[in-house]
């Protein structure tokens, strides 16, 4: 697999009343997907939105619509997000028992699969799902809130599912905690999708989105460097 590194904002982090407005400004600012965070108040302590905002957001991205369930349960949810647009839905592996069949409903829907290990689950818990991903979505942080710290430990957890996934197609995403001191860390360890919420959205707006770009450029070539450290 040729790694290419993608930058994804996450929509948590821009302005409420205008998101698909955002999603559009950031596109033309360069960001490669789009983000959205699904949190349903009870597998993370946090609630934002479901299909309908999905949907309403779709006509808006042109890109990928990268949808990211922190939800449980997830599988009667899976037919609603992708009819309302997803190119990608991600599921926790701790959010069922059945994690497996919620992939290969993933894929049966018409979407690619990701499978999200919070910080306290080791990479060991992706081997048997290998062959069933399309992304492995790493956190950084404890799923719930944008703003947090990037938990180090999560980088050796990157580099371990690189090892693990060899020269398969399959993109491993970092989402929480990603900055310009952290990007070039994570790229280094094997990530080739970067979620960023307020490091991209910080000093601009859908009026003024200039920064957004300079951000995202910013973390871009952050990452950039890592990569090359590492080669």
């Amino acid at each position: 697999m040729t790694r290419s590194l993608k930058i994804a904002p996450s929509i948590l982090a821009s302005d409420f009343a205008a998101f698909g407005a955002e999603c559009e400004a950031i596109e033309a600012q360069g960001c490669d997907w789009v983000h959205v965070d699904v949190m349903d108040g009870h597998f993370v302590p946090n609630l934002t939105f479901g299909p309908p905002m999905c949907a309403a957001l779709r006509p808006h991205i042109k890109t990928v619509m990268d949808v990211h369930l922190m939800i449980a349960p997830v599988d009667p949810y899976i037919d609603a997000f992708a009819d309302a647009g997803a190119d990608i839905i991600t599921a926790h592996a701790e959010a069922g028992p059945h994690i497996h069949r919620t992939l290969q409903a993933i894929r049966g829907a018409g979407c690619k699969a990701g499978l999200a290990l919070n910080p306290g689950t080791p990479a060991e818990a992706a081997a048997p799902l290998i062959d069933d991903v399309d992304m492995i979505c790493v956190m950084g942080v404890n799923p719930g809130f944008g703003g947090q710290k990037f938990i180090h430990s999560q980088l050796d957890k990157i580099a371990a599912l690189r090892a693990l996934i060899g020269d398969r197609p399959i993109e491993i995403e970092v989402d929480g905690g990603v900055t310009l001191e952290t990007a070039p860390l994570c790229a280094a360890a094997g990530a080739t999708v970067l979620v960023a919420g307020s490091a991209v959205f910080k000093g601009g707006s859908v009026q003024d989105p200039a920064p957004y770009g300079a951000n995202i450029r910013a973390i871009r070539d952050a990452a950039a460097r890592g990569l090359a450290r590492a080669a």
